[in-house]
């Protein structure tokens, strides 16, 4: 039986690919935090595994405090670090790592794929990068490494249980004037998505994880609004957010429009390509 090991299983994408891997006839191994601080419990739980997902990290939707920030980048870079230099020890060495970024690495000023070279430069954006750098090093071990962007995860659970309440209850709306891009991705097309890459061990490199059709928070909006049949009048003001969240208010005042160019071309059919299908399938 082929072994998959997993950090971050506990959470909504990882239980859900936990799950998923397991009914397909895989050994699925979770990784805890504290098997990632001891090289001596992580090593024996890599060694000769099929793929090593790494989802690890603290949540990005909180407010960011300097301590916080803290967390937020050693949650992500340590983790995959000590990964990566488990692997190196590994006796019989992974066949394929696939680490974990986001969409927020790029600007928000037009639309991007994969092959764009300018990227953002703000706190989120820098994480994502020290991020990705770290993962990419599994390379020089002669792993096939992809690191998935994430655009926003939309699911039975995840982010979208934490916006829909407010439009059950008929006073949702958009944040700000709405204006701001929201690139996502359903859940199930995001099992797929490792799938696809897992089933094919031609492909590596940068893969944007977001629907082919993103939209911005007004077309959320909407789509929540008609699914519910609810009004969708009552904007959530930015500097309430500003308040709440601080810094970390950019997650949802900001956004970016991204495609998934390398999955298109690779020959990836997604199931749900813009908002409405998603919002329609899941609410």
């Amino acid at each position: 039986m082929k072994k998959i090991v997993i950090t971050g299983a506990s959470g909504f994408v990882g239980s859900m690919l936990k799950k998923e891997f397991q009914e397909s006839g895989y050994e699925v191994i979770g990784v805890k935090r504290a098997d990632l601080d001891d090289r001596e419990k992580l090593m024996p739980l890599l060694d000769g595994s099929f793929v090593v997902i790494n989802l690890a990290g603290a949540t990005i939707i909180n407010r960011w405090s300097d301590a916080y920030k803290h967390i937020l980048y050693t949650s992500r870079i340590d983790t995959t670090k000590a990964l990566v230099e488990a692997m190196k020890e590994c006796k019989v060495k992974p066949k394929s790592f696939i680490s974990t970024s986001a969409v927020g690495i790029y600007k928000n000023d037009r639309n991007y794929n994969e092959e764009t070279l300018e990227l953002a430069d703000d706190f989120l954006a820098n994480l994502c990068k020290d991020w990705e750098e770290e993962a990419l090093k599994a390379n020089s071990l002669e792993i096939r490494t992809a690191i998935f962007r994430f655009g926003i995860v939309m699911g039975q659970g995840g982010a979208l249980a934490k916006m829909i309440t407010p439009f059950r209850l008929g006073i949702g709306g958009t944040i700000g004037d709405g204006s701001q891009a929201f690139s996502f991705i359903h859940i199930e097309d995001l099992l797929k998505a490792y799938k696809f890459v897992i089933d094919d061990e031609s492909l590596h490199g940068i893969f944007n994880l977001t629907a082919p059709t993103p939209t911005t928070n007004y077309g959320l909006t909407k789509a929540l609004g008609k699914s519910l049949h609810r009004p969708t009048i009552l904007p959530i003001p930015q500097f309430v957010l500003n308040i709440i969240l601080s810094e970390g208010a950019k997650v949802l005042t900001d956004g970016q429009s991204v495609v998934p160019k390398h999955l298109l071309e690779k020959g990836f059919k997604f199931k749900f390509e813009n908002i409405e299908e998603t919002i329609e399938n899941l609410v």
